[in-house]
């Protein structure tokens, strides 16, 4: 019983040895504070990003699927020959008010050599995006764009 108070007291003396010591590590109060200042950044410049991905040459298909929480959108589209890479939808911007229209636009990179023709599917591609809730509130339809023709899914 005695070495037990003993104990507690040695605690308690260091406890209050550290709190008397204002700018002490010691000093319990100061361990979770933060004294150091801190810098704000003023506003940032975003360069926008530059697509230099050319539009694919047609859409072919375009369909919406739902989730739990949204939807994809899953595009086909056709290239001019074979080998192009890096397929993707690119928003273009946020949705014009009132029109309740979001718009993509089908790009992919192209060889970086000559290649065939050769036939349709073995020049397809397939992107997809998606597209939460929140993000379609308001929304009714969404169009993909491609250099020569566009097509449009109800949501």
């Amino acid at each position: 019983m005695m070495r037990t108070k003993y104990i507690t007291l040695s605690v308690m003396a260091l406890a209050l040895t550290g709190c008397g010591i204002g700018d002490s590590a010691l000093n319990p109060f100061r361990w979770l504070s933060q004294e150091e200042p801190v810098e704000r950044l003023s506003e940032v410049d975003i360069a926008p990003l530059i697509e230099d991905r050319p539009l694919v040459q047609s859409v072919d298909a375009l369909v919406s699927e739902r989730l739990p929480g949204g939807i994809i959108i899953r595009a086909t589209g056709l290239p001019p020959s074979q080998g192009w890479f890096d397929a993707q939808l690119v928003r273009e911007g946020a949705a014009a008010a009132g029109t309740g229209v979001i718009v993509y636009s089908f790009r992919a990179r192209p060889p970086e050599e000559q290649t065939r023709v050769s036939t349709q599917q073995s020049r397809e591609l397939v992107a997809g995006a998606y597209l939460s809730d929140i993000e379609l509130a308001g929304i009714t339809s969404i169009r993909v764009l491609s250099a020569s023709n566009a097509r449009t899914v109800g949501r």
